[in-house]
Protein backbone atom coordinates (compact mmCIF):
# COMPACT_ATOMS: atom_id res chain seq x y z
CA UNK A 1 0.00 0.00 0.00
CA UNK A 2 1.15 3.37 -1.08
CA UNK A 3 1.55 6.11 1.74
CA UNK A 4 0.28 9.58 0.73
CA UNK A 5 2.61 12.27 2.99
CA UNK A 6 0.04 15.41 3.50
CA UNK A 7 1.38 18.15 1.12
CA UNK A 8 1.71 21.30 2.67
CA UNK A 9 -1.75 23.80 1.64
CA UNK A 10 -0.36 26.36 -1.53
CA UNK A 11 -0.64 29.92 -0.27
CA UNK A 12 -1.91 32.23 -2.85
CA UNK A 13 -1.97 36.06 -3.56
CA UNK A 14 -3.79 37.72 -1.03
CA UNK A 15 -7.28 38.58 -1.30
CA UNK A 16 -8.23 41.86 -2.43
CA UNK A 17 -9.08 44.75 0.00
CA UNK A 18 -12.83 46.08 -0.64
CA UNK A 19 -12.78 48.94 -2.94
CA UNK A 20 -14.01 51.34 -0.15
CA UNK A 21 -11.68 49.84 2.24
CA UNK A 22 -8.83 50.19 0.00
CA UNK A 23 -9.61 53.88 -0.54
CA UNK A 24 -9.51 54.40 3.14
CA UNK A 25 -6.46 52.49 3.60
CA UNK A 26 -4.23 54.54 1.89
CA UNK A 27 -5.34 57.15 3.67
CA UNK A 28 -4.56 55.03 7.27
CA UNK A 29 -1.24 53.26 6.00
CA UNK A 30 0.15 57.26 6.13
CA UNK A 31 -0.21 56.99 9.71
CA UNK A 32 -0.07 53.33 10.71
CA UNK A 33 1.75 51.43 8.87
CA UNK A 34 1.81 47.71 8.15
CA UNK A 35 4.56 46.36 10.37
CA UNK A 36 4.59 47.76 13.86
CA UNK A 37 8.44 46.95 15.69
CA UNK A 38 9.45 47.22 19.02
CA UNK A 39 11.06 50.36 18.58
CA UNK A 40 8.08 52.20 17.61
CA UNK A 41 6.09 51.48 20.65
CA UNK A 42 7.33 54.26 23.01
CA UNK A 43 6.19 56.44 20.26
CA UNK A 44 2.86 55.09 19.30
CA UNK A 45 2.14 54.87 23.29
CA UNK A 46 2.56 58.33 23.58
CA UNK A 47 0.00 58.75 20.55
CA UNK A 48 -2.20 57.01 21.90
CA UNK A 49 -2.47 58.58 25.87
CA UNK A 50 -2.88 62.28 23.59
CA UNK A 51 -5.88 60.48 21.72
CA UNK A 52 -7.42 59.36 25.08
CA UNK A 53 -11.52 60.21 24.93
CA UNK A 54 -12.52 62.30 27.45
CA UNK A 55 -15.09 61.49 30.49
CA UNK A 56 -17.37 64.40 29.33
CA UNK A 57 -17.77 62.81 25.56
CA UNK A 58 -18.18 59.28 27.58
CA UNK A 59 -21.37 61.06 29.37
CA UNK A 60 -22.68 61.41 25.38
CA UNK A 61 -24.55 64.69 26.64
CA UNK A 62 -25.77 63.17 30.26
CA UNK A 63 -26.81 59.79 28.47
CA UNK A 64 -24.43 57.87 30.31
CA UNK A 65 -22.58 57.90 34.17
CA UNK A 66 -19.42 57.30 34.16
CA UNK A 67 -16.98 56.50 37.04
CA UNK A 68 -13.34 55.22 37.36
CA UNK A 69 -12.77 52.78 40.13
CA UNK A 70 -9.64 51.53 41.69
CA UNK A 71 -9.82 47.37 42.46
CA UNK A 72 -7.96 44.57 43.83
CA UNK A 73 -5.77 43.05 40.91
CA UNK A 74 -4.44 39.82 40.88
CA UNK A 75 -3.01 38.46 44.39
CA UNK A 76 -0.01 40.16 45.49
CA UNK A 77 -0.61 42.51 41.78
CA UNK A 78 -1.05 46.04 42.27
CA UNK A 79 -4.58 47.56 41.67
CA UNK A 80 -6.35 48.19 38.84
CA UNK A 81 -8.79 50.54 37.15
CA UNK A 82 -12.43 49.94 35.87
CA UNK A 83 -14.27 52.35 33.38
CA UNK A 84 -18.11 51.84 34.04
CA UNK A 85 -20.24 54.03 31.94
CA UNK A 86 -24.42 53.30 33.30
CA UNK A 87 -27.34 54.38 31.34
CA UNK A 88 -28.19 57.47 33.33
CA UNK A 89 -31.17 56.92 34.87
CA UNK A 90 -31.61 53.05 35.00
CA UNK A 91 -33.09 51.14 37.86
CA UNK A 92 -33.13 47.86 37.34
CA UNK A 93 -30.15 45.73 37.24
CA UNK A 94 -28.98 45.87 33.47
CA UNK A 95 -27.46 43.70 31.31
CA UNK A 96 -23.34 44.47 31.14
CA UNK A 97 -20.18 44.79 28.71
CA UNK A 98 -16.93 43.53 30.66
CA UNK A 99 -14.54 45.31 28.05
CA UNK A 100 -10.84 44.16 27.48
CA UNK A 101 -9.29 46.75 24.74
CA UNK A 102 -7.14 46.34 21.85
CA UNK A 103 -3.67 47.49 21.16
CA UNK A 104 -1.56 43.92 20.36
CA UNK A 105 -1.31 43.29 24.04
CA UNK A 106 1.11 46.37 24.11
CA UNK A 107 -0.49 49.44 23.31
CA UNK A 108 -3.90 51.35 24.35
CA UNK A 109 -6.15 51.86 27.53
CA UNK A 110 -9.45 51.44 28.78
CA UNK A 111 -10.36 53.84 26.89
CA UNK A 112 -9.26 52.64 23.29
CA UNK A 113 -12.32 50.81 21.42
CA UNK A 114 -14.83 51.72 24.27
CA UNK A 115 -17.38 54.22 21.84
CA UNK A 116 -18.48 51.00 20.16
CA UNK A 117 -19.13 49.50 23.05
CA UNK A 118 -21.16 52.55 24.00
CA UNK A 119 -23.32 52.09 21.19
CA UNK A 120 -24.27 48.79 22.03
CA UNK A 121 -25.17 50.30 25.43
CA UNK A 122 -27.11 53.07 23.95
CA UNK A 123 -29.08 51.11 22.01
CA UNK A 124 -29.96 48.30 24.24
CA UNK A 125 -29.49 49.60 27.65
CA UNK A 126 -26.11 48.19 28.68
CA UNK A 127 -23.62 48.80 31.41
CA UNK A 128 -20.16 49.07 30.20
CA UNK A 129 -17.40 47.87 32.10
CA UNK A 130 -13.98 48.58 30.48
CA UNK A 131 -10.42 47.13 32.15
CA UNK A 132 -7.33 48.62 32.04
CA UNK A 133 -4.70 45.73 32.38
CA UNK A 134 -0.73 45.80 32.81
CA UNK A 135 1.25 46.21 28.68
CA UNK A 136 3.64 43.75 27.52
CA UNK A 137 6.43 43.74 27.18
CA UNK A 138 7.07 45.98 30.62
CA UNK A 139 4.11 43.05 32.18
CA UNK A 140 4.43 39.69 30.42
CA UNK A 141 2.12 36.92 30.26
CA UNK A 142 0.20 36.28 32.09
CA UNK A 143 -0.39 39.91 33.64
CA UNK A 144 -2.73 41.35 31.05
CA UNK A 145 -5.18 37.93 31.50
CA UNK A 146 -4.95 38.40 34.97
CA UNK A 147 -5.75 41.51 35.27
CA UNK A 148 -8.91 40.98 33.05
CA UNK A 149 -9.85 37.91 35.05
CA UNK A 150 -9.61 39.81 38.50
CA UNK A 151 -11.89 42.94 37.16
CA UNK A 152 -14.12 40.20 36.27
CA UNK A 153 -14.10 38.74 39.63
CA UNK A 154 -14.54 41.95 41.14
CA UNK A 155 -17.21 43.10 38.58
CA UNK A 156 -19.70 40.43 39.19
CA UNK A 157 -18.94 40.25 42.88
CA UNK A 158 -20.66 43.76 42.75
CA UNK A 159 -22.58 43.47 40.25
CA UNK A 160 -25.35 44.77 42.86
CA UNK A 161 -23.82 47.97 43.56
CA UNK A 162 -23.09 49.03 39.96
CA UNK A 163 -26.16 48.24 38.83
CA UNK A 164 -25.80 45.29 36.89
CA UNK A 165 -27.53 41.58 36.71
CA UNK A 166 -24.89 39.16 37.25
CA UNK A 167 -26.54 36.53 35.17
CA UNK A 168 -26.08 38.45 32.05
CA UNK A 169 -22.50 39.61 31.59
CA UNK A 170 -21.11 39.54 28.02
CA UNK A 171 -17.07 39.88 27.55
CA UNK A 172 -16.21 41.39 24.70
CA UNK A 173 -13.03 42.75 22.82
CA UNK A 174 -11.04 43.56 19.82
CA UNK A 175 -7.56 42.40 18.67
CA UNK A 176 -5.82 41.74 21.45
CA UNK A 177 -8.61 42.55 23.64
CA UNK A 178 -10.73 39.72 21.03
CA UNK A 179 -8.12 37.41 22.37
CA UNK A 180 -7.88 38.27 26.26
CA UNK A 181 -11.86 38.09 26.11
CA UNK A 182 -11.18 34.33 24.70
CA UNK A 183 -8.75 33.57 27.56
CA UNK A 184 -10.78 34.84 30.08
CA UNK A 185 -13.79 32.92 28.81
CA UNK A 186 -11.04 29.47 29.08
CA UNK A 187 -10.20 30.84 32.70
CA UNK A 188 -13.50 31.29 34.20
CA UNK A 189 -14.80 27.96 33.13
CA UNK A 190 -11.68 26.45 34.21
CA UNK A 191 -11.47 28.07 37.61
CA UNK A 192 -15.39 28.07 38.07
CA UNK A 193 -15.41 31.51 37.41
CA UNK A 194 -18.25 33.66 36.50
CA UNK A 195 -20.67 32.62 34.11
CA UNK A 196 -20.19 34.72 31.16
CA UNK A 197 -23.52 35.11 29.36
CA UNK A 198 -21.23 35.01 26.24
CA UNK A 199 -18.39 36.51 24.57
CA UNK A 200 -17.93 38.90 21.28
CA UNK A 201 -14.53 38.47 19.90
CA UNK A 202 -13.81 41.36 17.43
CA UNK A 203 -10.68 40.12 14.68
CA UNK A 204 -9.25 38.90 18.07
CA UNK A 205 -5.69 37.81 18.21
CA UNK A 206 -5.28 34.27 19.45
CA UNK A 207 -2.30 32.22 18.44
CA UNK A 208 1.38 33.11 18.52
CA UNK A 209 2.28 30.68 16.09
CA UNK A 210 2.06 33.03 13.97
CA UNK A 211 2.14 30.81 10.45
CA UNK A 212 -1.52 30.71 9.08
CA UNK A 213 -1.94 30.97 5.67
CA UNK A 214 -3.50 34.57 6.19
CA UNK A 215 -0.21 35.64 8.39
CA UNK A 216 1.74 34.83 5.06
CA UNK A 217 -0.16 36.30 2.89
CA UNK A 218 -0.98 39.68 4.52
CA UNK A 219 2.54 40.51 5.26
CA UNK A 220 3.55 43.90 4.67
CA UNK A 221 -0.06 44.66 3.52
CA UNK A 222 -3.05 46.75 5.32
CA UNK A 223 -3.04 46.74 9.41
CA UNK A 224 -1.26 44.13 11.50
CA UNK A 225 0.83 42.59 9.72
CA UNK A 226 2.80 39.27 10.44
CA UNK A 227 5.93 41.52 11.72
CA UNK A 228 3.82 43.28 14.13
CA UNK A 229 2.10 40.42 15.00
CA UNK A 230 5.41 38.68 15.96
CA UNK A 231 6.25 42.16 17.73
CA UNK A 232 3.14 41.60 19.93
CA UNK A 233 3.54 37.95 20.83
CA UNK A 234 7.21 38.43 21.42
CA UNK A 235 6.70 41.61 23.77
CA UNK A 236 4.05 39.06 25.64
CA UNK A 237 5.57 35.76 25.79
CA UNK A 238 9.46 36.58 25.09
CA UNK A 239 11.38 33.24 23.73
CA UNK A 240 8.91 31.02 24.40
CA UNK A 241 6.35 32.23 21.65
CA UNK A 242 6.07 29.49 19.10
CA UNK A 243 7.21 26.88 21.44
CA UNK A 244 5.57 23.89 22.47
CA UNK A 245 4.34 24.91 25.82
CA UNK A 246 2.56 28.55 25.12
CA UNK A 247 -0.42 28.63 27.37
CA UNK A 248 -3.92 28.85 26.33
CA UNK A 249 -4.57 31.74 28.63
CA UNK A 250 -1.67 33.29 26.37
CA UNK A 251 -2.56 32.18 23.27
CA UNK A 252 -6.59 31.00 23.49
CA UNK A 253 -5.73 28.60 19.77
CA UNK A 254 -3.40 26.25 22.18
CA UNK A 255 -6.49 25.32 23.76
CA UNK A 256 -6.84 21.60 23.61
CA UNK A 257 -10.55 21.80 25.15
CA UNK A 258 -12.77 24.47 24.01
CA UNK A 259 -16.36 23.10 25.18
CA UNK A 260 -18.33 24.27 28.02
CA UNK A 261 -17.78 28.34 26.71
CA UNK A 262 -20.27 30.87 26.15
CA UNK A 263 -21.60 31.56 22.91
CA UNK A 264 -19.33 33.68 20.88
CA UNK A 265 -19.63 35.94 17.96
CA UNK A 266 -16.55 35.85 15.96
CA UNK A 267 -15.77 37.87 13.23
CA UNK A 268 -12.68 38.83 11.30
CA UNK A 269 -11.90 40.00 7.66
CA UNK A 270 -10.96 38.18 4.64
CA UNK A 271 -7.49 40.17 4.48
CA UNK A 272 -6.17 39.87 7.89
CA UNK A 273 -3.88 38.15 9.76
CA UNK A 274 -6.10 36.55 11.78
CA UNK A 275 -8.22 35.48 9.04
CA UNK A 276 -7.48 31.73 9.50
CA UNK A 277 -6.68 31.22 13.35
CA UNK A 278 -10.13 32.79 13.93
CA UNK A 279 -11.90 30.71 11.30
CA UNK A 280 -10.34 27.57 13.04
CA UNK A 281 -11.16 28.72 16.78
CA UNK A 282 -14.58 28.97 15.26
CA UNK A 283 -15.17 25.39 13.89
CA UNK A 284 -13.51 23.71 16.95
CA UNK A 285 -15.71 25.51 19.42
CA UNK A 286 -18.59 23.83 16.72
CA UNK A 287 -16.87 20.46 16.42
CA UNK A 288 -16.83 20.55 20.43
CA UNK A 289 -20.69 21.24 20.67
CA UNK A 290 -20.30 24.91 21.14
CA UNK A 291 -22.49 27.71 19.88
CA UNK A 292 -20.65 30.52 17.86
CA UNK A 293 -21.69 32.74 15.25
CA UNK A 294 -19.08 32.70 12.31
CA UNK A 295 -18.48 36.41 10.29
CA UNK A 296 -15.50 36.49 7.59
CA UNK A 297 -16.24 39.91 5.95
CA UNK A 298 -14.53 39.92 2.31
CA UNK A 299 -11.84 42.33 1.43
CA UNK A 300 -11.45 43.57 4.69
CA UNK A 301 -8.64 44.28 6.97
CA UNK A 302 -7.79 44.89 10.28
CA UNK A 303 -9.58 47.33 12.22
CA UNK A 304 -11.16 48.10 8.90
CA UNK A 305 -14.84 49.09 10.84
CA UNK A 306 -13.02 51.56 13.45
CA UNK A 307 -10.71 52.99 10.36
CA UNK A 308 -13.45 53.42 8.11
CA UNK A 309 -16.90 53.54 10.21
CA UNK A 310 -18.97 54.35 7.36
CA UNK A 311 -17.82 51.91 4.51
CA UNK A 312 -20.82 49.51 3.42
CA UNK A 313 -19.01 46.95 4.52
CA UNK A 314 -18.25 48.01 7.95
CA UNK A 315 -21.94 49.31 8.76
CA UNK A 316 -22.64 45.73 8.06
CA UNK A 317 -20.20 44.72 10.37
CA UNK A 318 -21.66 46.43 13.47
CA UNK A 319 -24.78 46.18 12.41
CA UNK A 320 -23.97 42.06 12.77
CA UNK A 321 -22.85 42.32 16.10
CA UNK A 322 -25.91 44.38 17.61
CA UNK A 323 -28.07 41.92 16.13
CA UNK A 324 -26.58 39.15 17.95
CA UNK A 325 -26.70 41.10 21.39
CA UNK A 326 -30.17 41.73 20.84
CA UNK A 327 -30.43 37.95 20.20
CA UNK A 328 -28.54 36.56 22.98
CA UNK A 329 -29.89 38.94 25.42
CA UNK A 330 -33.76 38.81 24.29
CA UNK A 331 -33.52 42.69 23.90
Amino acid sequence: MTTLTPQPIPVGPPPPFDPELAAALEIVGAQIPPSVTAEMLPAMREGTALMAISDEDLRRGGTFEVQELSVPGPLGAPEISLLVCRPAGARAPLAAIYHTHGGGMVLGNNRVGIQDMLDWAQELQLVVVSVEYRLAPDHPHPAPVEDCYAGLIWTADHAAELGIDPERIIIAGGSAGGGLAAAVALLARDRGGPALAGQMLMCPMIDDRNDTPSSLQMAGRGVWDRTSNDTGWTALLGAERGGPDVSPYAAPARAGDVSGLPPAFIDVGSAETFRDEDVTYATRIWQAGGRAELHVWPGGFHGFDLMAPQAAISQDAKAARVRWLRRLLGA
